[in-house]
């Protein structure tokens, strides 16, 4: 299998996934119009799955369940509508490393997770197996800014922390999945 070195890999350009949503929706949504409430919903949805289910692996759907409940009580308090892509954005982050964390309560033997080597063109369900065996902030870095192609300020932002935390997280996940990759 060739070198998987991450160094220098920037996001795919147009990967940032657009939820299309105007602020007319978003106020009417805000005022409990539920057909504005619907749409709004169902255009976060799949982009919000896409990072709850790549944090959260098995526990996707419970994250989501949990940010479309969070959005949905508290869009009444987002200022600008402009900004519910990024809000939105964070509260899934929060919810799925919570749900991630809660999921790992038991300790784990590093040694019982080594999965088999990983043949060449390896499919979507190994790559997911290796990110199983991160921690949720490591595969929150890993998604933010490969998925969703977030640079370091605009990661940091969104999950609370330095931009130099972030940096040290995306650099041991990235490491981390590499070691594992390589076995």
């Amino acid at each position: 299998m060739g070198d998987i070195s991450t160094r220098g890999m920037e996001p795919p350009i147009g990967s940032r996934p657009l939820v299309e949503v105007d602020e007319v929706t978003v106020r009417r949504a805000q005022h409990g119009d539920a057909a504005a409430l619907d749409q709004l919903v169902r255009s976060l949805m799949p982009y919000l799955g896409r990072i709850c289910g790549a944090i959260a692996l098995d526990a996707g759907d419970d994250a989501l369940q949990n940010t479309m409940i969070a959005i949905t009580k508290n869009l009444p308090s987002l200022r600008e509508p402009a900004a519910l892509r990024g809000w939105a954005r964070r509260i899934a982050v929060r919810e799925a490393v919570r749900v991630a964390r809660v999921g790992r309560s038991i300790p784990v033997d590093p040694n019982t997770l080594r999965p088999p080597p990983v043949p060449d063109g390896a499919t979507a369900v190994e790559v997911r197996a290796l990110l199983d065996q991160l921690g949720p902030e490591h595969r929150a870095a890993l998604v933010l800014r490969h998925l969703d192609g977030l640079d370091e300020a605009e990661m940091a932002e969104v999950l609370g922390v330095a931009p130099g935390t972030v940096k040290s997280r995306l650099h041991r996940a990235r490491g981390a999945f590499r070691e594992r990759w390589i076995k």
